[in-house]
């Protein structure tokens, strides 16, 4: 059952790997008509699918997470590098993966709170949101990186 999530997940580390072959860092943060940064999107993609899956573990978010989530608001003034994004968007895919691996056919329905207002959710409400806000912003990283290549 959760084999699309997985796939959701494999699509988009490897288009995303694709898009940003040969991108220079300046380029990573390069703000183009005020929309948002690649950078800005690879670290927010990272940081809110390692929260999601905590979340569907039934775990609350960690000091370290929550440290993340506030850098991911001021992403742009610290500018990491496009390989230091790339290798912790690798990582969070590869443990959302084990998770999936990991994750009984049982539990997919077991109720989930999210975030600070303890919202409802369920196990599989969680994974298939982190899929889908995988898509889209896998889309928007490839969009913006194609704009980013042709500006000069």
């Amino acid at each position: 059952m959760l084999q699309p999530v997985g796939h959701a997940f494999i699509l988009a580390r490897e288009d995303i790997d694709v898009a940003l072959a040969g991108m220079t860092d300046a380029q990573c943060w390069l703000q183009i008509n005020g929309i948002a940064t690649v950078g800005y999107h690879l670290a927010h993609l990272a940081g809110s699918t390692d929260r999601l899956m905590t979340y569907a573990r039934g775990e609350p978010l960690t000091d370290a997470q929550q440290a993340i989530l506030a850098r991911e608001r001021a992403i742009a003034e610290v500018r990491p590098s496009l390989e230091t994004l790339l290798g912790n968007w690798h990582q969070v895919v590869t443990a959302a993966l084990r998770q999936l691996a990991t994750t009984p056919e049982s539990a997919l329905f077991e109720r989930r709170a999210v975030g600070r207002e303890r919202l409802p959710s369920n196990v599989h409400g969680l994974l298939f949101h982190a899929a889908e806000h995988a898509a889209r912003h896998t889309g928007q990283i490839v969009t913006t990186a194609k704009l980013v290549r042709t500006t000069r």
